[in-house]
């Protein structure tokens, strides 16, 4: 994992006229952006040491070494901020890192080939797993308990229990066939 980044932040524009960003962080504890030594681009190429000076509207401020004006600032606004993975700490027990599930297959409870880990989302409302089968189509599907039985990092394997309405399984018969007379129709 030495050689993985994780996307720890992200300068969303300026603050001032002094050189400072605005950094949106998403570390536990925003303030730990920083705490894990430079960061650099995505691409690896760029290296800033970033010193928080505040937080202002749910964001940190920092200063950036080699930034001095508002439209330096201006100019990194979208730039991620990565750290190698190995200077992160462990996580807790059935804690994950999303860059570490990402690229992991996805197999059923019942050992079918789901694909793989395509990505990790949070919209709000909690974690997602994003699917890909291989074909192009993707599922995403809620990262809980209910849905996700295991995750074994060193097998490389997550294992699914997907939802009966987003995988309809053949062999499982459908409400109408189990009771026809469910929905208020005579049987004939």
């Amino acid at each position: 994992m030495a050689d993985r980044k994780v996307c720890i932040g992200v300068i969303a524009g300026a603050h001032g006229v002094r050189g400072q960003v605005r950094v949106k962080s998403f570390t536990a504890e925003p303030q730990d952006v920083t705490a894990y030594g430079p960061v650099t681009d995505a691409s690896g190429a760029r290296q800033f040491d970033l010193r928080i000076t505040g937080a202002a509207r749910g964001m940190m401020l920092a200063k950036i070494d080699g930034v001095g004006d508002r439209n330096a600032a201006d100019l990194l606004r979208g730039t991620e901020l990565y750290v190698d993975r190995d200077r992160l700490p462990e996580p807790d027990e059935d804690e994950f890192y999303y860059a570490d599930l990402i690229g992991l297959d996805a197999v059923s409870t019942d050992g079918t080939a789901l694909g793989s880990v395509r990505a990790m989302h949070n919209f709000g409302a909690g974690d997602m797993i994003e699917l890909d089968n291989g074909s192009g189509k993707t599922e995403l599907l809620p990262f809980t308990a209910a849905v996700v039985a295991s995750v074994d990092l060193e097998a490389g394997v997550v294992t699914i229990d997907p939802p009966f309405e987003i995988f309809v399984r053949p062999d499982a018969p459908l409400d109408d066939e189990e009771d026809p007379g469910k929905n208020g129709e005579a049987g004939t």
